[in-house]
């Protein structure tokens, strides 16, 4: 009977578990389902085929279970291109202690909800797209928390103080996020177990406390790019566990702690790009297990301790951009025999290049650079089989006196593997060994940079075999004889630089084609012979120096086919011939330097649209002729010089308009008639001006006074024509009646037009174009908005415009219509769309717009078949920055655009930006500078001013500015999903500032691996702040348009810039 009983009883006990158990697998399925029901994106179909009611969950791609309970213990879904959110449903897997979703495109906040998974021990979110911030229950109640990984997300604010204290915790990784504040006092007492605190490339303020010692169990340290402040704590060396130590670029000061030495396990030290200073301690030489070690872009000096160069495990050893000084040690490749990476450059050594550096086979980087090592180059480098980069540019070398060649590179030729050769500005004076062009070079090298050297000789005449060379630069050097002309075989050929030689002969044809090549400098030479007409058919070429030789004969017409060339200087050669009126295609040019030749005729006005001109001289030729009335649309001029001609005429009144003209000289010439006084010829001088005795005006400019002032003949025109307006008012009112009544009567009939300023426009009919649009049809659309359509046309006479047809159902487009036309005739900028003419009746209301082929700047954003690279999008905003400056403040009306957007930002066939659409705004007048409006503006670009009070004003166009300065950069629309409720795209960018720039910009901008990296992250760091300068909530505290058009210039300069600087040094530290 008990044996009955205990067997009834242990069956319904199985039965209960049973129930239980099913019950809880229940729930842990329905939560797999919710978390799948979040995911919107699976592009491999892993979940839709796999995770099915059919199939137990415990035999689900990612899904291990307990085998006693059957609970769902693992969730590992790591790399699998999923996108969605995160269903807060996760908490309810009860039994969950690992769980790993890194490596995906998951957005939305981390669920709170995770804090209720009290089994858990490793959780993984890294590499996601997750946002807000930490939640405080994953450190109230995850108890059993040993790996917490919430890298590479868009995470702010401060660490939950929870976090720090699950005692459990192994390892924290924040890295890449946007976390700010401090880190709490004590954590490391709460923390008893931790080995890895990872925190890099966050916003974490404040000092590196002391307290940080007491983290004993600590392997793994990283708080590099942060906005720390103070000094490495002294203390650190209580951290005995510790491996790996990075501090890079967090604003730290002071000097290296010597107590750093007694890390005695320390494999890795990262200190670069801070504001230490002082010596490298003694104590450093102790770090016997170091295997990587970078100081560089810090303010050191004095000697490298002697005994880490003894350290034999060091494989990379960083010191660049200090003020180090003292030798090498002779032994070091006996002493470093597993070095890999050597980088010295721009420090203060002297002495001898250790030949023993041999002795480190493994080298792959050798920088001693920018340094003053002195003596000759070993001879026996060929024996660094491993070496891919080499650099000793800068130094005070020398070639072996006893040897006419430069016989170490006969050894170095024998690595197979070398990518880059440095050797430029030194002492060498001998010819270059035939060896240089040997087969070991043929697919390894790209870079060769020898100028400044002394090298005498000719070019090696199969230097054509180095196949893949990228940059050839042999310039200031003492070379004799002729290019090789089959220089051409250099196909991926980028820099060509030969210049301040003595090289003659004739131009190779065959160098066109290099079909890569964007800069030729061969200037400063004795080279012969025609100009080879095939460099037009070079698209890639940007900067061709040509000046300072011997050319003859004209300059082929066939040169400016190239419409992207932006650097042209044939100066000081034997050309000759008119300047051909083609010249006037080449729209991207903003140097054109073609004085000093033998030129004639008049200068073709055609010059006018070279609008991107910063500098122009076409001095000491033969030209004659007046200066061209449209040299007023040079309108970036900065450089002017026509001197030593035989120009004749006035000085066109219109310069005056060249707001950034610094030099100007048309001295000896035959000019006559006024000099303008007004503009940038107030800070010009007599200089500007001698040699032309027939020119008259201000005593400053030591000319003649002339004997009617330009004022006199203007009051006198005045007179007149109120004489003639007060004798027959009648007969003027009569006329233009009589115009108006033939207008309105036969609209077919093209009359000339002539608005307010004198400007005469086409008058165009509405059957023109009706008929230039085929009736409107759909095919010729290429536009719609709020106002309207825009259709392409074709003209009688074969001109295509863009034909803009307003909705005459809407009320304020009548108006619209009548400020656009008024604004539109009156304004004369190269980056604003010109009007044509214009059409209207009481039905109708239509504007003749020039067409813009390369449609607008949205399209060239947002679409995947197009692409702008950095500096194209910064010439776009360039233009766009200097047509809103123009329109407030340019011109006699302050014209306020209020509707400043990319499908407004419209690229002619030159690639030139030119704004649309402004005559859809208020025109205002100084004293009427803001006035109050609800009809226009676009939802995203809208100053808050704008969209909450209906103020307009010159500072929301900056606004609009800024949040288009955002978007073109990061290729985020300010409407995107992304953003919701009070995270905007302005709000985004800000967060990624000083250390998140890589996550916002648009990832076909640049990889993490490039060589230009760093310069390409200072620029976009530039840019953000300008945009975020633009977008401040108080109009009051933004920039105006005038400083940012500078700005901008600025910044395309000074990357163009740090790109040729960081590719000649190309170093890590770069």
């Amino acid at each position: 009977m008990v044996v009955r009983t205990i067997i009834i009883a242990f069956l319904v006990l199985l039965t209960y578990l049973s129930d239980t158990n099913a019950a809880n697998i229940s729930t842990d399925e329905a939560a797999l389902l919710a978390f799948k029901a979040h995911i919107t994106s699976d592009p491999n179909e892993i979940l839709s085929k796999n995770w099915t009611k059919e199939t137990n969950i415990c035999n689900w791609i990612g899904i291990s279970c307990s085998e006693m309970q059957q609970r769902v213990t693992s969730l590992v879904l790591k790399s699998f291109g999923f996108r969605g959110s995160i269903a807060k449903e996760i908490g309810n897997l009860s039994f969950l202690s690992f769980l790993d979703i890194g490596n995906n495109s998951f957005h939305g906040q981390i669920p709170h909800e995770i804090g209720r998974l009290r089994h858990l021990k490793y959780l993984s979110l890294q590499m996601n797209n997750l946002t807000g911030q930490i939640p405080e229950s994953l450190g109230s109640f995850l108890t059993k928390l040993e790996v917490l990984d919430l890298s590479e997300n868009d995470l702010f604010g401060n660490v939950p103080f929870s976090i720090f204290n699950v005692s459990s915790l192994k390892l924290i990784d924040l890295g890449l996020n946007q976390i700010n504040g401090n880190l709490p006092r004590g954590f490391c007492t709460r923390l008893p177990n931790l080995q890895s605190l990872l925190l890099s490339k966050n916003q974490l303020t404040g000092q590196i406390s002391s307290e940080l010692n007491q983290c004993k169990q600590l392997v793994y340290l990283s708080l590099s790019h942060n906005q720390l402040t103070g000094r490495i704590p002294s203390e650190i060396d209580n951290l005995s566990a510790l491996r790996s130590l990075s501090l890079r670029r967090s604003n730290l000061e002071g000097i290296l702690p010597p107590s750093i030495g007694n890390l005695s396990n320390l494999e890795m030290i990262d200190l670069g790009q801070n504001s230490v200073h002082g010596g490298i301690p003694l104590e450093f030489g102790h770090l016997v297990n170091l295997k990587e070690v970078y100081l560089g872009a810090n303010r050191l000096m004095g000697e490298v301790p002697r005994r880490m160069y003894n350290i034999s495990g060091l494989e990379k050893i960083s010191f660049v951009a200090n003020e180090l000084s003292g030798t090498l040690p002779s032994n070091i490749g006996h002493s470093l025999p597993n070095l890999v990476g050597l980088y010295l450059a721009e420090n203060q050594f002297t002495g001898l290049i250790p030949t023993s550096i041999v002795n480190s086979t493994k080298l792959i980087h050798l920088d001693l650079g920018r340094n003053l090592f002195s003596g000759t180059v070993p001879m026996n480098l060929g024996k660094l089989q491993q070496l891919q980069f080499i650099s000793f540019q800068v130094n005070r070398l020398m070639n072996d006196p006893s040897m006419s060649e430069l016989s170490f590179l006969t050894s170095l030729s024998n690595c197979k593997l070398l990518k880059t050769v440095q050797i430029g500005g030194n002492q060498f004076n001998g010819t270059l060994p035939k060896s240089v062009s040997s087969g070991n070079w043929s697919f390894s090298l790209e870079y060769f940079i020898a100028p400044d050297n002394g090298i005498t000789g000719n070019i090696p005449i199969n230097i054509s075999n180095l196949r893949n060379l990228e940059w050839l630069s042999l310039g200031n050097n003492k070379l004799i004889g002729s290019i090789p002309p089959d220089i051409g075989n250099l196909r991926n050929l980028q820099r060509f630089n030969l210049q301040n030689n003595n090289l003659d002969g004739i131009i190779p044809t065959s160098l066109c084609n290099t079909e890569n090549v964007y800069q030729i400098f061969l200037g400063k030479n004795q080279l012969s012979g025609e100009l080879p007409s095939c460099f037009g058919n070079i698209t890639s070429l940007r900067e061709l120096y040509l000046d300072s030789n011997a050319l003859i004969s004209h300059i082929p017409s066939t040169l400016w086919r190239n419409k992207d060339i932006s650097i042209l200087d044939l100066s000081s050669n034997l050309l000759n011939g008119s300047l051909p009126i083609e010249m006037g295609s080449s729209r991207s040019l903003r140097i054109l330097h073609l004085y000093g030749n033998q030129f004639s005729g008049r200068i073709p006005s055609m010059i006018g649209q070279l609008q991107s001109l910063v500098s122009l001289s076409l001095s000491a030729n033969m030209l004659d002729g007046p200066i061209p009335e449209l040299f007023e649309d040079l309108v970036s001029l900065e450089y002017l010089d026509l001197s030593s001609n035989n120009l004749s005429g006035m000085i066109p009144m219109s310069l005056t308009n060249l707001a950034h003209l610094l030099h100007f000289n048309v001295s000896f010439n035959g000019l006559m008639g006024e000099i303008p006084d007004g503009g940038p010829f107030v800070n010009f001088t007599a200089e500007s001006f001698m040699g032309n005795p027939a020119l008259c005006g201000s005593s400053r400019f030591h000319v003649m006074q002339c004997r009617v002032s330009r004022l006199t003949r203007t009051r006198k025109s005045r007179i007149l024509i109120s004489v003639v307006a007060s004798v027959s008012p009648g007969v003027l009112v009569t006329i233009i009646f009589f115009v108006w009544f033939l207008n309105c009567r036969k609209r077919s009939k093209e009359l000339p037009l002539f608005d307010t300023f004198g400007q005469v426009y086409r008058r165009i009919s509405y059957s023109d174009i009706a008929q230039g649009t085929g009736n409107f049809d759909e095919a010729n659309l290429i536009g719609r908005g709020n106002l309207g359509l825009v259709y392409k046309g074709t003209l009688a006479d074969g001109m295509v415009v863009a034909i803009k047809v307003f909705n005459t159902e809407l009320q304020h487009a009548f108006r619209s219509f009548d400020v656009e036309c008024q604004v539109l005739r009156s304004i004369r900028h190269r980056n604003l769309v010109k009007v044509i003419s214009s059409c209207a009746s009481f039905d109708y209301k239509v504007l003749v717009l020039e067409y813009m082929p390369n449609e607008n700047l949205e399209s060239w954003i947002h679409s995947p078949d197009k692409f702008l690279d950095l500096t194209q999008r910064l010439k776009v905003m360039i233009d766009v920055a200097s047509a809103m400056e123009y329109l407030h403040g340019g011109h006699l009306f302050v014209i306020v655009h209020c509707d400043l957007k990319p499908s407004n930002i419209l690229l002619d066939g030159a690639m030139v930006a030119k704004v649309s659409d402004f005559g859809i705004s208020k025109l205002l007048t100084a004293e009427t500078l803001i006035a109050h409006t609800k009809t226009l503006g676009t939802i995203g670009y809208m100053a808050p001013e704008y969209g909450s009070e209906g103020k307009v004003s010159t500072k929301g166009d900056v606004y609009s500015f800024g949040i288009l300065l955002m978007e073109t950069f990061t290729r985020k629309s300010p409407v995107d999903d992304l953003f919701v409720g009070d995270f905007t795209l302005k709000r985004w960018v800000c967060q990624s500032l000083p250390n998140r720039l890589v996550d916002v910009v648009d990832i076909n901008l640049f990889t993490l691996d490039e060589e230009n990296f760093t310069s390409k992250e200072r620029c976009f760091k530039s840019i953000i702040e300008l945009a975020l300068a633009c977008t401040n909530d108080l109009p009051e505290e933004r920039i105006c348009m005038e400083h940012i058009t500078v700005r901008l210039k600025k910044i395309l300069t000074q990357f163009q810039q740090n790109v040729v600087s960081c590719d000649r040094l190309n170093g890590s530290e770069c």
